[in-house]
């Protein structure tokens, strides 16, 4: 009898909707105030934007909005706006006779030394158009086909020449509150400082490379650089060879959300273009993916992939052409609407994972990398290690850069550069960090994680070796332990590491990279090892202990009392002198010469002018 009420009463409220005010309709002081409460949980989870749809539809309201009252909704919006000095923008509408709705971007407005920064990794097959494409997107000109573009962005003698990126390269595009582009290049270069100042929103491109010899950089860039999102590059006239899903891969295993460009439209013929999108799509609906490919056409397309691409489910797929310019307004849209992922954390201990160091003239040493949690700020005294010994020693925050502008402050899921007080470079590697005194930090050599391999030629046994990537930590382990006794392709274990050559501050949770030549697995932390408990290497008091015990059981089996220093304290008879021949090839003739045993081998001949003086 429940049921059957339930239904009818489900039945009348279908037949007579209840119809409630949108909350933008003329708001009461009371609901004005929650409406302001909104926006600023909202700003704090948006990092300061955020998106309103506005529809008829909102909070169980089936009657649509008529021209008027849309009007009204979008000034109370804009009005909200005001109050938090921000902006709001028309991102897209829909006026029909049935109803009106829209979706509305609302930004703050940063101030000149603060911004929002969004991190975005370039991957792709060689030749797919990493660099050309963020040339074209970074400094306004089409490419002429001919590679002019990604000449303004290599950094070294030998990627000029060749045309392939082998260095992790950063880009950077501005956008104000308004979603304007601010790069403006002064004589073909990018001034970093004036764009940071302008923009409220800095989207950077980590260029990697895409050439199979250079994996272990690309790696060390989607794991150390920490990008939000990635940008996989695919060329329309060669499709998914090479490197395409080797990249793939390495990205979905770092959960990192993905959204696909199609270059070289122009020049790729339809037919091939068809088969190369279908095979995209394939790909990304394979049971290994598990993505929704989404083809953007229009703009309703980026507002809806936008808002939704966070769930790492949806994969947006733009075709663009460097040359004609066709699409890259709509992938610019998207990236002004992309938002960051990693939480500033500003209230816990400050961590700092370097990943470059530098000695610059008239500064000093200058570490790069970025901010994990936390907030630095100038003259704050940190601990940098760990040291070849598992140390970490005080230091003092000098300066701080940010995109090359200096600002007072750094907090989480930025990233920055510190000019550091009385710190020698030699003494600086990548993979070591700067926390808080109160983290107490503890190096280790040894650690445990859990590791699924995604594709190895045989099997993997105790004492394998590989390098391991953990955030910015590139270094070769040994496996110490297993939960299994050997693992092959797709086998899913417990495994305990050893660090080769120095030790490292890990964290549980963090994901790892196991890889060595065709070799591949991936994982996270479980469990780490103080380098206290570990053993670490041998201290040379231990070192000499175990030398002087070797000598005693050596002296005593040859029936001698050894002393403390390790030498014999009986008094040995004094060997014979004997005399050896050696033949100077230098003299002419190939005369003879004699030398004492126990002489040294520089020490020359009586008869010679150097050993009369």
């Amino acid at each position: 009898m429940d049921l059957k009420k339930l239904r009818l009463l489900f039945q009348k409220s279908e037949e007579n909707p209840v119809s409630v005010k949108h909350p933008f309709l003329s708001p009461s002081n009371d609901e004005y105030d929650k409406l302001i409460q909104d926006l600023k949980d909202r700003f704090d989870r948006g990092n300061g934007e955020t998106i309103y749809h506005i529809k008829g539809e909102q909070d169980g309201t089936t009657k649509p909005l008529s021209r008027e009252d849309y009007d009204v909704c979008v000034a109370t919006l804009k009005s909200l706006a005001a109050t938090r000095d921000a902006d709001c923008v028309v991102l897209r509408e829909e006026i029909t006779k049935k109803g009106c709705s829209g979706h509305f971007l609302v930004r703050c407005k940063a101030d000149e030394l603060d911004f929002v920064e969004i991190r975005v990794a370039v991957v792709g097959n060689v030749d797919a158009g990493k660099s050309t494409l963020l040339g074209v997107l970074t400094h306004g000109e089409l490419d002429n086909g001919r590679g002019t573009a990604r000449l303004k962005l290599f950094r070294h003698k030998h990627e000029i020449e060749t045309g392939r990126t082998s260095s992790v390269g950063n880009d950077i595009l501005g956008f104000d509150s308004k979603g304007n582009i601010v790069n403006k290049p002064v004589q073909g270069s990018l001034d970093w400082t004036k764009i940071c100042e302008n923009a409220t929103k800095v989207v950077t491109f980590i260029d990697l490379a895409g050439h199979e010899k250079y994996l272990k950089t690309t790696v060390f860039g989607m794991t150390g650089h920490a990008p939000d999102f990635t940008m996989l590059m695919v060329g329309a006239n060669m499709g998914i060879v090479g490197m395409t899903k080797e990249h793939l891969g390495l990205t979905l295993s770092l959960h990192i959300p993905i959204f696909v460009v199609v270059t070289k439209i122009d020049m790729a013929p339809p037919n091939i273009l068809k088969e190369t999108l279908r095979l995209l799509m394939k790909m990304l609906k394979s049971p290994g993916c598990r993505k929704t490919p989404i083809l953007i056409k229009n703009h309703d397309d980026v507002v809806f992939s936008a808002t939704n691409f966070t769930t790492e489910t949806l994969c947006p797929i733009f075709q663009v052409s460097n040359v004609s310019g066709e699409n890259l307004d709509l992938l610019r849209s998207f990236l002004n609407l992309l938002s960051a992922r990693m939480p500033a954390h500003v209230n816990d201990p400050a961590e700092f994972q370097i990943d470059d160091t530098y000695s610059v003239p008239g500064v000093g040493t200058v570490v790069s990398g970025t901010a994990l949690r936390g907030c630095i700020k100038l003259n704050d005294t940190l601990l940098l290690g760990p040291d070849p010994v598992g140390q970490f020693v005080p230091i003092t925050v000098k300066s701080i850069h940010r995109k090359r502008m200096p600002v007072k402050e750094v907090r989480g899921g930025q990233t920055a550069s510190f000019a550091l007080k009385k710190v020698k470079k030699s003494l600086l590697r990548k993979g070591m960090v700067m926390v808080a005194p109160s983290l107490n930090p503890v190096a280790c050599w040894e650690f445990e994680g859990e590791i699924l391999v995604m594709h190895h030629p045989t099997t993997i046994q105790v004492r394998y070796q590989a390098m391991v990537h953990c955030g910015s930590v590139r270094q070769t382990a040994t496996i110490l332990e297993m939960s299994q006794d050997c693992l092959r392709t797709g086998d899913r274990a417990t495994l305990r590491f050893r660090f080769i050559k120095n030790p490292e501050y890990l964290r549980p949770g963090q994901k790892i990279v196991f890889r060595e030549g065709r070799t591949k697995a991936v994982g996270e932390v479980t469990k780490t090892v103080p380098y206290a408990a570990s053993g670490g290497h041998q201290s040379g008091r231990q070192k000499s202990q175990k030398y002087q015990q070797h000598n005693q059981r050596q002296s005593e089996a040859n029936g001698s009392t050894p002393s403390v220093n390790g030498e014999n304290s009986e008094t040995q008879p004094q060997k014979p002198y004997k005399k050896r021949t050696r033949r100077n090839s230098r003299s002419k003739g190939g005369e003879t010469r004699t030398y004492p045993s126990n002489a040294p081998a520089s020490t020359p001949p009586q008869d010679s002018p150097a050993g009369q003086l």
